[in-house]
């Protein structure tokens, strides 16, 4: 393994108490826990001069090393797939990211994903991680719609504090199960992976917030804010749209099956898969619509705005809805 780089740092009084990845995580150079992590597994973080674990408490005064690896980019191979670019310029891009395609490489997709066929549009992609070139935000495989993608590292970072300060704009646009009483409304909780089923997340109950203040947050969730406006209600189905405060992994797809309306198609949170095996439905409908930043070069705020597939529209209009006419 190449070696592009060294970062070392002594521990401060501000990180005092905290694990290593997530103060790693801070630095400019990783800018993710993720990375952090990684780097760690791989044995390239040293403390006090001996192999580190992520889950490590530190102390005042302890020396941080960290070996960065040189980018192996000959491991991503280019995808020839056309892209829907809804706004590109020397800095990033917006795309419109199709259902069925997955974000970034993973078990079972990798070389067929979205970073795949980034790689063959251009070279000029952010590197703070060396499998997921330019990607500072992601949607699941069965979600259609806006991504920003980084050209730089400069970029990737200013874009990542947007959404980690929660100043981003999105709304989604989300098909569910049952007739929602609600107009409209807020779910907030603290999710995390389910207890028994690791595919899964679920929203965490704490008896005080003294008892959430103990644990690890890998263990006692991340906070997630969903806001919800009830569009109109059809064949026992209901149109929704999201704007998202936060956006934790599958946080609206739990949100909405947690308040006993989960996304039509979800396989995983739903409540009737045979019903929608029997229907010919293999995905949830969810659509990222609309997507807000601010330039990080230029200082600009860019709002973005994309229709839903014309299929799932054309499918949600057979059902009797009259959001699309």
């Amino acid at each position: 393994m190449k070696i592009s780089g060294k970062i070392s740092f002594f521990i401060n009084v501000d990180q005092v108490g905290q694990r290593l990845d997530r103060v790693m995580s801070a630095l400019s150079e990783i800018s993710s826990r993720a990375f952090a992590q990684s780097l760690i597994e791989k044995q390239l973080v040293f403390v006090d001069h001996k192999l580190a674990k992520p889950s490590l408490v530190l102390k005042l005064g302890q020396l941080v090393e960290c070996e960065i690896p040189a980018v192996a980019q000959t491991e991503l191979q280019p995808l020839n797939l056309k892209l829907d670019i809804i706004f590109e310029d020397q800095f990033l891009i917006v795309v419109n990211k199709p259902a069925h395609l997955v974000v970034h490489p993973a078990v079972g997709h990798q070389q067929d994903t979205l970073v795949n066929a980034l790689l063959a549009h251009t070279q000029d992609l952010s590197m703070k991680n060396e499998m997921r070139p330019g990607i500072v935000h992601r949607i699941d495989k069965e979600t259609s719609g806006l991504l920003v993608i980084a050209k730089n590292d400069f970029v990737h970072e200013h874009l990542s504090v947007q959404f980690k300060n929660k100043t981003t704009h999105r709304v989604y646009y989300a098909l569910v199960e049952g007739v929602v009483a609600m107009k409209t409304g807020t779910i907030c909780s603290y999710l995390a992976r389910h207890p028994s089923h690791r595919q899964k997340y679920a929203s965490l109950k704490f008896n005080n917030k003294i008892q959430r203040m103990k644990l690890d947050e890998e263990v006692a969730g991340k906070w997630a804010v969903t806001h919800y406006e009830n569009l109109e209600s059809k064949s026992g189905m209901t149109l929704m749209k999201i704007n998202l405060e936060t956006g934790r992994t599958h946080q609206i797809r739990v949100h909405m099956c947690e308040m006993g309306h989960p996304l039509v198609g979800d396989l995983s949170y739903g409540f009737s898969q045979m019903k929608y095996k029997k229907l010919g439905i293999n995905r949830f409908f969810l659509h990222a619509a609309e997507l807000g930043f601010i330039h990080p070069q230029t200082q600009e705020f860019m709002k973005f705005n994309v229709d839903w597939p014309i299929d799932d529209r054309e499918y949600i209009k057979n059902l009797g809805f009259n959001f699309f006419k």
